[in-house]
């Protein structure tokens, strides 16, 4: 009999159209505690910035908000956008959460920016600062280890801490140095499905074992929205779908009306918002669980993070409720 994947979270602390930034974050705390006790492997939160329905942009303060309300759970990035920070100040704030819950912190790293080229320039950050990832990342490895790379200077707290990192992407560059590192790979193939196969093929392929991990280790995203019944799903997908087309579709300076949502939502630009939801199970939860199952093998995935996409938090509480308890045999790592 097969072992089952374990399965994990990513929360971006969604704001629903009737809901608050504060009602967002007060249900990040409902969800993983609810995930922890469900026996799901880790949550983790995604840096976004200048998005009105996503409220994770601080990451590690939301991290240690919600590690404080749990016990065992895995917490972590998913990811922090390293081009927007300096690898010391990360190693600082996650090497503080690992000293605060030992055991328990993940961190995730990604080379986009999470933004747009305006907000950007905001963050202070040199356009071409994603250039230099690779680098960035192994400074950072150096920070949360024993021996820094910058001579004579130290990550306090953060040294020694030895926080896992974790490569995330969506083409082959992430799954390249997440094997030429020896680091787990994460796969944003709930909003960018299309290199999914080849950057796993390509991760396992080159894979070289590291202080940190003996053999490739991949996780693949997947969207669920498990609900009571049929209908109740398809409609939480569709608010979903959307959000989504407003910010991709999205003017700078304002919001896009309904009304223009409708004519973009009917038109052959619904391709691009629709193969973002290429992975996706809406339904009752036996559909879901099937659908999960199916994608993992399909991914070739050790384990598959859900991003529960209810329309607010109620009926992502709902979701993961629904789909059900997912403690596993094989351990995350």
């Amino acid at each position: 009999m097969t072992t089952p994947a374990p399965i994990s979270m990513l929360d971006l602390a969604a704001v629903g159209e009737n809901e608050t930034v504060r009602d967002a974050l007060q249900g990040t705390v409902t969800l993983a505690q609810r995930a922890e006790a469900l026996g799901y492997a880790r949550v983790w939160y995604a840096e976004h910035h200048n998005m009105r329905s996503i409220a994770s942009s601080a990451t590690a303060v939301l991290i240690a908000h919600v590690a404080a309300h749990t016990e065992t759970i895995r917490l972590g990035a998913g990811g922090v956008m390293l081009p927007n920070h300096a690898p010391l100040v990360i190693a600082e704030q996650f090497g503080t959460l690992a000293e605060l819950h030992p055991g328990r912190i993940d961190l995730g790293l990604g080379r986009a920016p999470g933004t747009d080229q305006n907000t950007l320039r905001a963050l202070r950050r040199d356009l071409r600062a994603a250039e230099t990832f690779p680098q960035d990342v192994l400074e950072l490895q150096g920070f949360l280890g024993d021996e820094t790379r910058v001579p004579h200077v130290h990550a306090t707290p953060g040294r020694g801490t030895h926080v896992p990192l974790y490569i995330l992407g969506s083409s082959l560059f992430g799954a390249q140095l997440a094997a030429a590192l020896g680091l787990p790979y994460a796969f944003a193939s709930h909003f960018a499905p299309a290199a999914l196969h080849e950057a796993v093929a390509t991760y396992r392929e080159q894979f070289k074992p590291s202080e940190q991990l003996d053999a490739p280790y991949v996780i693949a995203g997947f969207n669920v929205v498990a609900a009571d019944d049929e209908q109740t799903a398809r409609a939480q997908l569709e608010t979903r779908r959307r959000t989504f087309a407003r910010g991709l579709f999205k003017r700078p300076g304002r919001r896009l009306t309904d009304e223009e949502l409708d004519a973009i939502l009917a038109s052959p630009q619904a391709r691009h918002v629709d193969e973002m939801l290429t992975y996706t199970a809406a339904g009752r939860p036996d559909h879901v669980r099937a659908e999960l199952e199916r994608f993992r093998a399909h991914a070739d995935a050790d384990e598959v993070m859900v991003v529960h996409q209810g329309d607010s938090v109620a009926s992502r509480l709902r979701s993961l409720e629904l789909l059900g308890d997912v403690t596993a045999a094989t351990p995350a790592r």
